[in-house]
């Protein structure tokens, strides 16, 4: 059996240095290693549906604005699958036979349901498929045979549900599901990218995202405005690094190769910080620096957008010939889904053989 990659985006935004750090970096890397046999890439429409159901328009538009963030970033539609998730049916069909072997308690106990239902209040009124989305995804993983879900920390309770269902449906119905793993970024800062303002997580409902498409501008304004530690006042004051936002993101961002361009004074992070934290360096100097670090890393990103941008019929034509290779694999796993639940029926010729012995004909 071969390697195959699944991961996906939510379409509700455009994707933000969160995403970056956390996925799609990796994504080009493992694209571009030659390890890997298959690799889909989904915008998961669908799943953005369920907490978004009174606004399909958004989710409409920002299906483009993922895509584009995605090819810009390099994923390459010779190398990946790229394809929208509402446009292969045979997920939905395979989520409801999930459906049957994950209980309402299960579902309730998973860590980052809980805290998606927290953040979005949905304690007294949840959406039914927004509670099931977790079953949702695996059908989504299981259907590509994917055998590695490049994805952030918080999905681990996802990957970890979808294992005990293909786990549960390979014990009922024969082997017939493929076991899937998480591989998490290998940097640390990256495993949960904190927002502007030092919240733990990056979130477009919270306001404090760097945005991919995000002008050299905005770039620089909101890395100015960063949160750091409230105690260095003055430059003078010893500064901590441990929750400081700005050090978390030269964690994440920092090549060594930086220092030589934007700041010779150093010879690497552990000086700045070793600086930083004895007094006498100033957040603003630390910001600037990492604002020349962001904008090293994105400027490639925006250019190859912008070139993008100048043919979107091109990249819904993308979109749509990946969406129809997504559906041919997602089919040939229904197949044998059905087959392995004895639910194929006019394909069992030795049922309608027995049926057609017991009745005489």
């Amino acid at each position: 059996m071969g390697k195959v990659i699944l991961t996906g985006d939510r379409p509700t935004g455009k994707l933000h240095l969160g995403h970056y750090v956390g996925s799609l970096k990796r994504r080009v890397e493992l694209q571009n290693s030659g390890e890997y046999d298959k690799i889909f890439i989904m915008v998961a429409d669908t799943q953005a549906l369920t907490d978004n159901a009174d606004n399909p328009e958004k989710i409409r538009q920002n299906i483009l604005e993922v895509a584009l963030d995605y090819l810009s970033c390099g994923l390459d539609p010779a190398k990946s699958t790229l394809f929208i998730q509402s446009q292969v049916p045979e997920l939905t069909e395979l989520t409801m036979y999930y459906m049957n072997l994950v209980t309402v308690s299960r579902l309730q106990r998973n860590p980052t349901v809980k805290s998606e239902i927290q953040m979005r209040n949905f304690e007294a009124s949840i959406p039914v498929g927004f509670f099931t989305y977790p079953i949702s995804q695996a059908s989504d993983i299981t259907a590509f045979r994917a055998t590695t879900v490049p994805a952030g920390e918080d999905q681990m309770p996802m990957v970890e549900q979808t294992r005990e269902i293909v786990h549960k449906f390979n014990s009922v119905y024969g082997e017939t599901l493929v076991m899937p793993n998480i591989l998490l970024p290998d940097n640390q800062a990256c495993l949960r990218l904190p927002g502007t303002d030092g919240k733990a997580k990056m979130s477009k409902s919270l306001g404090n995202c760097i945005y991919l498409s995000d002008d050299p501008e905005d770039v620089r304004k909101k890395v100015m405005s960063m949160y750091t530690d409230p105690e260095h006042i003055r430059v003078q004051d010893p500064g901590k690094i441990e929750g400081n936002t700005v050090f978390t993101y030269l964690d994440a961002f920092c090549r060594p190769e930086y220092f030589a361009e934007f700041w010779p004074e150093y010879a690497n992070l552990d000086e700045v910080k070793e600086h930083y934290q004895r007094g006498g360096l100033g957040d603003v100097k630390v910001k600037k620096f990492l604002n020349n670090v962001l904008q090293a890393e994105l400027e490639p990103i925006r250019a190859r957008r912008k070139e993008y941008e100048k043919d979107i019929p091109a990249v819904y034509e993308i979109l749509k010939k990946g969406s129809e290779v997504a559906r041919a694999e997602a089919a040939e796993t229904l197949h044998d889904v059905r087959a392995a639940m004895k639910i194929n029926y006019f394909e069992d010729a030795e049922l309608i053989a027995s049926q057609a012995s017991k009745y005489g004909k």
